[in-house]
């Protein structure tokens, strides 16, 4: 069986929850880390893909170019992983939930209960997963 790919936003260099949560998914040996956008900044995501072994072209230097590439991929990440700094989960969520990644997220979900509605509601939408 082929293993889960596991793209990841944020959790770049220096960063302390990414590389704990990259460590976490990868324990069981069913999913792998193929891209990120590891920083807001192209140069510093580019040094942490090649920390964590990601192939050059699949280190991306927004959330947006990650998931429209990964999205027209063949082989591309079926899922997003958010370790970003709070006030990003939702956006980075709603926009992989609504290109067709599943989501799995840092706490908290959203910022607010108008927010974590929000999301409830692109959930729904989408048909997406969302942990």
């Amino acid at each position: 069986m082929a293993k889960l790919s596991l793209a990841m936003v944020g959790g770049g260099v220096g960063a302390f929850i990414g590389p704990v949560h990259r460590m976490a998914a990868e324990l069981d040996g069913e999913s792998a880390l193929v891209a990120g956008a590891f920083s807001s900044d192209a140069t510093r995501s580019a040094a942490a893909g090649r920390a964590y072994g990601v192939a050059p072209e699949r280190a991306y230097g927004s959330y947006e170019a990650l998931i429209a590439g990964e999205v027209a991929r063949d082989d591309g990440a079926r899922l997003i992983s958010v370790v970003t700094p709070n006030h990003l989960h939702l956006p980075v969520a709603e926009a992989a939930l609504n290109a067709g990644p599943s989501v799995i997220s840092d706490k908290p979900a959203a910022a607010t209960l108008a927010e974590a509605l929000q999301l409830r509601e692109t959930i729904k939408r989408t048909g997406g997963l969302y942990a």
